[in-house]
């Protein structure tokens, strides 16, 4: 099969599998994770086949019904939106291997999976600002349920807020995808290109793009506008935050990138007076932001997510310096940091979730001790930890090194002396974190975790004794208590995975100058 024919295969197989265990579960309640798996591997299998004829300087492009690009609806594959969608299905398929054992369990949590996988790989290969705007609903509808599945209350609220703004933000966004279509008559991304720099009269050009960010910086939970990833972060399942940290706001901050490079493009913005300064002030206000939030957080996933704050005002800020300066560094460091906070990102969210199942400990002082009775799990936290900071030879120091260069390169050196400072306050909670693992002893009590009640299903199905079971590996664990964690409850796979994400971290930083002779044509194509 040609690529072109796989691309709308990636998106429409996951939204039909979608119903699949749905249906199977008038019969069964094991079908879900089987489907899920099955379709996953299908769908990076067919990734990594675009991947290949993508960087082999193939033109891989599909236009749907045989209708022109201007009016009809086209799929594109291009250097930086493979890189996405391997990250997609590569994260989705890890956090299956998590799942498996560590849940959430049940059919329609793999329906609401499915779904998001096939939005979120929707959004990596539109040519369309209109479909972009169809699979970012896609996305964040499945979101929003499979973030109020856990436990209590608080995952309730944490998903209604994000509901709230999300559809505020999606609004936002489709004004302004009205603004461009009166200016121009077309939606698709390459003719909008081609016909922008020709509007004579751009107010509606200026008041869309206006509209565009502002519900591109919601999405990507830029301050002030992140109010609702902490909490959506902290009260989702263990198992589904790994897939929305890693993928849905990455997805949503490519999709700022895509909007602005290929559709707008370097010269058009450059002209916006103030329009570069706006998104570099917006980006590094979220970098101090973030990191500082996140120092003084004592629940870990809750310091997590206020890094993702920081990380993605860092991918935001260098698109600013890239329209600034016109460097092609800061660009290729934005899609570097990309990739790399989502691997990150699902590492250190499957440890967390790994470490809250087996140590029963959720916020950091419960990590005393961590690394004499879990060292593997301890280590790849570690590890994680390292390239977040930002250390060689990471993925996390690559990217944050191309941006640097290209704030330096731009002689916007307020971007530079933010990246350092960043990088200190991200060392300060990361080295709080590995303190306590390896250099603060646990007490008696919290040493001693004490085994969860009954059988652990491996199969995705229900156990002898759901209840006591389903609590636990959903995370339903007093934050204050220690040692109702068990080793048991914790499978060879779902400490693989975290273990994985470590060494990927390491081998995608000494890969750094690979990653950008593969992002070369797509940067040089913007700035040409």
């Amino acid at each position: 099969m040609s690529s072109d024919l796989l691309l709308p295969l990636l998106i429409v197989a996951p939204i039909v599998a979608a119903a699949l265990p749905v249906a199977f579960g008038l019969w069964t309640d094991r079908t879900g994770w089987p489907i899920a798996v099955l379709t996953t591997l299908g769908l990076f299998a067919g990734a990594v086949t675009v991947a290949r004829d993508v960087y082999a300087g193939i033109d891989v492009r599909h236009e749907l019904g045989g209708y022109d690009r201007t009016y009809g609806i086209e799929l594109v594959a291009d250097e930086f939106s493979t890189l996405i969608v391997l990250l997609v299905t590569g994260v989705a398929l890890a956090v299956l291997a998590y799942t498996r054992r560590g849940g959430p369990r049940g059919n329609t949590f793999y329906s609401g999976y499915l779904l998001l996988t096939g939005g979120l790989l929707g959004i990596s290969l539109t040519g369309d600002v209109f479909n972009l705007f169809v699979f970012l609903e896609i996305s964040s509808l499945a979101t929003y349920a499979l973030i109020a599945s856990g436990d209590g209350p608080e995952a309730a609220v944490a998903a209604l807020k994000y509901l709230i703004l999300g559809t505020v933000a999606a609004s936002m966004y489709l004004i302004g995808v009205a603004f461009v279509f009166m200016a121009t008559g077309t939606l698709n991304m390459a003719v909008l290109a081609e016909t922008i720099p020709t509007v004579e009269r751009p107010t509606l050009l200026h008041a869309g793009l206006a509209f565009m960010i502002v519900g591109f910086a919601t999405k990507v939970a830029q301050w002030p506008l992140h109010v609702w990833q902490p909490d959506a972060y902290n009260r989702a399942p263990d198992g589904v935050t790994p897939l929305i940290a890693a993928l849905v706001s990455t997805a949503s901050a490519y999709a700022f990138g895509r909007v602005l490079f290929t559709v707008f493009g370097v010269d058009y913005l450059a002209s916006i007076p103030y329009a570069a300064e706006i998104i570099v002030t917006v980006g590094c206000l979220s970098v101090l932001a973030g990191t500082t939030l996140a120092v003084v957080q004592r629940e870990v996933k809750r310091m997590f997510a206020y890094s993702s704050v920081s990380q993605f005002g860092l991918v935001v800020a260098a698109y600013g310096v890239a329209i600034s300066g016109a460097t092609e560094r800061a660009l290729t460091g934005a899609a570097i940091h990309l990739v790399g906070h989502g691997v990150m990102k699902a590492g250190l969210f499957l440890a967390a979730g790994v470490i809250a199942v087996s140590y029963g400990a959720r916020t950091v002082d419960e990590y005393a001790g961590l690394a004499d009775d879990r060292p593997v799990v301890a280590a790849a936290l570690a590890v994680l930890l390292i390239s977040l900071i930002g250390i060689p030879p990471s993925v996390g120091f690559v990217g944050k090194w191309y941006i640097a260069i290209g704030a330096v390169e731009a002689q916007l050196w307020p971007v530079a002396a933010v990246i350092f400072l960043s990088t200190m306050l991200t060392l300060a909670y990361a080295a709080r974190l590995l303190e306590k693992m390896y250099f603060t002893p646990a007490t008696p009590a919290e040493s001693t975790p004490t085994a969860a009640h009954g059988t652990v299903a491996t199969d995705g199905g229900a156990d002898d004794e759901p209840d006591d079971v389903d609590n636990a590996l959903a995370g339903a664990f007093d934050p204050t208590e220690r040692g109702r964690g068990s080793p048991d409850a914790v499978s060879a796979g779902m400490l693989a995975v975290a273990v994985l994400a470590a060494i990927t971290v390491v081998v995608l930083g000494f890969g750094g100058g690979v990653f950008a002779e593969l992002l070369e044509p797509f940067v040089t194509e913007v700035f040409n």
